[in-house]
């Protein structure tokens, strides 16, 4: 009885097949209360996210507001989570400034609890460096503290909690900086991407993740977003593309892009010289660090883009399902339907039929791997995306599932027939 009551609590861990919604097929691009053609740069694309805006002072001071709080933040439709975040979101609005601005910062604390916020990777004075108790008093609830410096170089950084920044990084406080080189540096990137990686644990059928657990996580995430949840980064044939990760979470990721190779231009540390980068297909990114890649979009498609840890492309999974493959279990079904009604066996072949399966789960959990593509279920969750690359303006406008052209599609040619000679080696 155990057993059977062990395996019917472990289906509330495992999840089922869903269907990409065409909301998630459009990059969310937010811009700025200052139009592009102001700008000296290519604003940056937040997938699923947005950009904060900024007010010019009378002393030319570029000036950002950031209010930390509570919010509702949805994962991925069917999942909604209690979080921690700026202005209503997590990761927080990105903020875009030049090398050589001076920025003026306002954060006001709407937590229950002391909070500072830490520029990571800025070079700042060390009043303004966002630990508390160490270079700051905290931030009060309630309270609104300024930071105020002036940006002394460029690249991709990141702002997030300096206090008690288990809970509150944990819950979802974190943020990217990006600063643009005053002067061109290198080739014009013509889309310019920024994503977050995260982990979460979330008990499935609850809504507030559990910052206490250290390694043991079972929602992986793209700008707090899963798979099917997830933007897919758009662009047109010929555009040199940059993406930009950041990581503050308790994991490495290894990002895996397929159909290109790229060359890791920068880190936090700055951009890498030229002669010092190299081609890969898989860039790894550990906790506190950012990379950049680049690379020119000259092949169209759909194209994969996740984290290769295998079970970083999945979405809730329970660690303590037992391991069925192989194992008939056609007497065990029929006893345990006695128990529960409508009980399938699972996992005997693999975990493929996952996708296929409507079996509702526990309420505000998602499927372990969602997502319909034009050829099937996608076996996959988490941190998973797609970069859609497509030939003209007008399959931008009208974007959808990539158009193969004839003959270029994997195809079956029947069942395989074994030769004589194979017949003979297996006896």
């Amino acid at each position: 009885m155990k057993v059977y009551f062990k395996i019917f609590i472990s289906l509330f861990s495992m999840t089922f097949g869903f269907v990409l919604s065409p909301a998630t097929l459009r990059s969310e691009i937010h811009s700025t209360k200052t139009s592009q053609q102001q700008l000296s740069y290519n604003p940056v694309i937040t997938p699923n996210g947005s950009t904060l805006s900024w007010t010019s002072a009378e002393d030319g001071v570029k000036v950002f507001h950031l209010t930390v709080e509570a919010c509702k933040h949805e994962i991925a439709p069917g999942m909604v989570i209690n979080a921690w975040c700026y202005n209503g979101q997590t990761p927080g609005p990105t903020i875009e400034a030049v090398e050589g601005d001076r920025v003026r910062i306002f954060v006001t604390n709407k937590l229950p609890e002391q909070t500072a916020v830490h520029w990571h990777g800025v070079l700042v004075p060390n009043g303004m460096d966002g630990v508390s108790g160490l270079t700051q008093k905290g931030i009060q609830p309630g309270e609104t503290f300024k930071y105020e410096f002036t940006l002394k170089q460029h690249g991709t950084f990141m702002y997030h909690s300096h206090g008690d920044e288990m809970v509150q990084m944990g819950l979802g406080t974190m943020g990217f900086f990006i600063i643009h080189p005053k002067n061109d540096v290198g080739p014009k990137i013509d889309r310019d991407f920024a994503i977050f990686l995260n982990e979460w644990y979330v008990d499935p059928g609850t809504a507030t993740p559990n910052p206490n657990v250290m390694t043991d996580f079972n929602i992986f995430t793209f700008n707090s977003r899963a798979f099917p949840g997830t933007a897919p980064l758009v662009v047109k044939k010929g555009d040199r593309v940059r993406i930009r990760f950041g990581n503050v979470g308790q994991e490495s990721h290894p990002i895996h892009l397929h159909g290109y190779h790229f060359n890791i231009v920068a880190t936090d540390g700055g951009d890498i010289p030229a002669s010092a980068q190299w081609p890969d297909t898989t860039v790894a990114i550990f906790p506190g660090q950012t990379r950049d890649i680049e690379f020119v979009a000259d092949a169209p498609g759909d194209w994969a883009l996740h984290c290769h840890r295998r079970h970083h492309p999945m979405n809730a999974m329970g660690h303590e399902v037992p391991n069925m493959i192989g194992v008939n279990q056609d007497d065990v079904k029929d006893r345990v339907r006695t128990l529960v009604p409508g009980y399938m066996a699972m996992g005997e072949t693999g975990m493929d039929d996952m996708a296929d399966m409507q079996m509702k789960g526990p309420e505000n959990t998602l499927p372990m791997m969602g997502g319909e593509g034009q050829f099937g279920p996608i076996g996959m969750g988490g941190m998973f995306t797609v970069l859609k690359v497509r030939d003209t303006d007008e399959e931008l406008k009208n974007l959808g599932w990539y158009k193969n052209p004839r003959g270029t599609v994997a195809e079956s040619v029947g069942e395989k027939k074994e030769s004589k000679e194979t017949e003979i080696q297996q006896h």
